[in-house]
């Protein structure tokens, strides 16, 4: 008698070849979507914008557009943050710096959380994010 066989609930249990159900996305589109969140550490905005255009008309990589906008729409947004940092820490002679410093952990942090959920399949969205990409 197999373990199966003693279930009292009599459901059996699911196959072990089965197909990604539908509206499941694909590894490829999930590695897609981590190096676009990732890249923002090193490279900015230029590969979510990349990865954006070349894919923005193919309805069948609908995730990789979706994670590729978030992620241009932070980067966008931190460099609008970065850009305030600089100009506040002009205005009092250096004091605020350490913010720049906080705002750029931060971000990694952002980033490192966006590429391990765009990775396992979850669409990703960053906290005070401004969505100017539509």
């Amino acid at each position: 008698m197999s373990e199966y066989d003693q279930n009292p609930g009599g459901a059996t249990p699911p196959p072990y070849d089965t197909a990604p159900a539908a509206g499941a996305v694909s590894q490829d589109d999930r590695t897609m979507a981590l190096l676009t969140h990732l890249s923002g550490i090193v490279l900015g905005f230029v590969v979510p914008l990349i990865m954006w255009l070349v894919h923005k008309d193919r309805s069948d990589k609908a995730f990789v557009v979706d994670q590729a906008k978030e992620a241009l729409n932070f980067n966008i947004t931190l460099m609008i943050a970065y850009i305030g940092v600089f100009i506040l820490t002009i205005v009092t002679l250096g004091l605020a710096s350490p913010l720049g410093f906080l705002l750029w952990v931060a971000s990694i942090v952002f980033f490192v959380i966006a590429g391990i959920k765009a990775n396992s399949g979850e669409a990703y969205r960053y906290p005070l994010s401004w969505r100017l990409v539509k």
